[in-house]
């Protein structure tokens, strides 16, 4: 691993700008004590280094992690920059360190606290996308679809495949209100763009009997003695309930209420 005299390196917020703090690191022979964006409050006690992203040395990086390490360490890393893991960047960095010393055999080393940390991200990054498939709601707008999300992972581009096959045909938009992105679809053609703000017309008659037919059926096949609001909290976590149809007495208003209230907040980094 590289070493050298204590320093915080500043990078552009994408993956290939953190696998250029990879590149720069093992070039100048020194090791990062924090990887932050440049646009985070600074205050830094440690000297920086900002480090440009240059595409070739990113495309040095991936190629490198799947030929020094395995294909499985390069998924890991793709994916664990989706996650809402506290300190991401550095946790990726130390994995990749790892990865270069130990080879294949880190994807193993689960007791060890970075690999340990990162495969636990990615967990729960791959299991609020798979929530999400089945709790997203979509409403009808001059015939297209539109559905907000407030997830605490960036699961917009895991979320592609599954809905851009599921609605081939269909014009669609997920909105996320957390992270201020959005990933729109018409046939055959998907994007994940920044949106920074959603403002949505009046729905018409039709769509608002949609939501009362769907929160009647909802309540009607309910099992009044089976009722368990613990139980249903396990697998329907209450932090999905804000854009869930069937919860809201007043699905318009509430829904646009809590978008709203998200937009006056920052973005999730």
């Amino acid at each position: 691993m590289p070493d050298g005299a204590a320093i915080v390196y500043l990078y552009d917020g994408s993956l290939d700008g953190l696998m250029c703090c990879v590149f720069e690191s093992y070039t100048r022979r020194e090791t990062p004590i924090d990887i932050v964006t440049v646009d985070e409050p600074q205050g830094l006690l440690y000297p920086t280094r900002e480090i440009i992203t240059v595409a070739a040395h990113a495309q040095r990086i991936y190629a490198s992690l799947s030929q020094r390490i395995c294909a499985d360490a390069e998924e890991l890393v793709r994916l664990g920059f989706l996650t809402c893991a506290p300190d991401k960047a550095l946790l990726i960095y130390r994995f990749i360190c790892l990865g270069y010393r130990f080879g294949g055999r880190v994807m193993s080393m689960l007791t060890d606290d970075t690999v340990c940390a990162l495969n636990n991200a990615v967990k729960s990054l791959l299991n609020e996308r798979h929530l999400l498939t089945g709790f997203i709601r979509f409403s009808e707008y001059s015939g297209a679809l539109v559905a907000t999300i407030e997830p605490k992972n960036f699961v917009l581009p895991l979320l592609k495949s599954h809905f851009c096959s599921r609605f081939a045909e269909e014009h669609f938009m997920i909105y996320d209100a957390a992270h201020g992105m959005a990933l729109t679809y018409s046939p055959y053609k998907a994007n994940v763009i920044p949106v920074e703000s959603l403002q949505l017309p009046e729905e018409d008659e039709a769509e608002l009997q949609y939501r009362r037919l769907w929160k009647q059926y909802y309540d009607t096949i309910a099992i009044e003695a089976r009722y368990n609001p613990k139980c249903r909290m396990t697998h329907m976590p209450k932090r999905y309930w804000a854009y869930m149809t069937e919860f809201q007495e007043n699905p318009s208003a509430r829904m646009k209420q809590h978008v709203a209230n998200r937009l006056s907040a920052p973005p999730a980094k």
